[in-house]
């Protein structure tokens, strides 16, 4: 069910925003790149596990668990890098209106877009050649719903300390340079609300904000958990639990917290809806 309203939520979203040309504005573009990484995300992990739980067949093969690896890093990796992004424009909106235009322009919000796609695929590339050169010895056994880069390094027959520590530097940037982005920016966004004299202006403001800032919380929270801490200090079923929030609930929620919210999105929904029932009238 997880999997159904994730996929429906998420397409559904990226529809919306594609269609209606009222969206066609950095905010919505963004959120749509979001919306895809999402629906990567799920597919790349869930029809695997659903498949080994009702066949129980709990076997993968070693290039389908670096496959694993490598988009489960670099989906991961853009999104963190994608999420400071979107706060740098909402930033930018609500603090420098008048500079909006000149500063979000759709040719520096392509580069934005690339530039974080780019970054996060490079980094899952280097981690998962490396980590799929170890040599594997003893339990071939992985205590984890997919393969993922802490749960896979347990069972090298080498020591893994110096490259565990090259993971948390790597990590250290790709997580806490956005973070400290949206830290930045939210801190700056709330001074201006603040200070704002329109009670509806600081309302839509701060709907729009605390739909993102619910987003990050929940996705930033695990994932520095799960990858700023020592893999030796790991547990299977922690990382188990940890994973599900940023696998399997965030993509889920992301839809449903940017659209429930938003009267904008919402609008162009009830839009979309009421012309498909009409062309479907027409059409009987």
């Amino acid at each position: 069910m997880i999997f159904l309203v994730t996929l429906t939520g998420n397409s559904l979203l990226i529809l919306v925003i594609l269609v209606d040309p009222h969206l066609h504005t950095p905010m919505y573009f963004f959120l749509w790149q979001l919306s895809l990484i999402d629906v990567l995300f799920t597919l790349a992990i869930v029809p695997k596990m659903m498949m080994d739980y009702l066949l129980h067949e709990t076997v993968i093969s070693v290039p389908g668990c670096g496959t694993q690896i490598f988009l489960g890093l670099a989906l991961g990796g853009t999104e963190c890098i994608l999420l400071g992004l979107m706060s740098y424009d909402r930033y930018v909106a609500i603090c420098k209106p008048l500079h909006y235009p000149l500063l979000m322009n759709w040719s520096l919000c392509w580069q934005m877009a690339f530039s974080s796609w780019t970054s996060g695929t490079f980094n899952a590339l280097i981690h998962t050649v490396y980590t799929m050169r170890f040599p594997f010895c003893g339990s071939k056994e992985i205590h984890h719903f997919y393969c993922e880069l802490p749960s896979v390094l347990h069972h090298s027959c080498e020591d893994t300390l110096t490259y565990e520590t090259g993971v948390l530097v790597s990590t250290t940037i790709l997580l806490l340079i956005p973070f400290s982005v949206i830290l930045a920016s939210y801190t700056l966004i709330l001074v201006t609300i603040i200070q704002m004299s329109s009670t509806e202006g600081q309302k839509k403001a701060f709907s729009i904000c605390s739909s993102h800032l619910t987003v990050v919380s929940l996705y930033y929270g695990a994932i520095i958990f799960m990858y700023m801490r020592p893999i030796s200090s790991h547990t299977f079923s922690q990382d188990k639990v940890v994973s599900v929030f940023y696998t399997i609930l965030t993509p889920m929620l992301n839809p449903i917290i940017y659209s429930l919210r938003n009267k904008d999105m919402m609008g162009a929904l009830k839009k979309i809806l009421w012309k498909c029932a009409l062309y479907s009238k027409m059409c009987v």
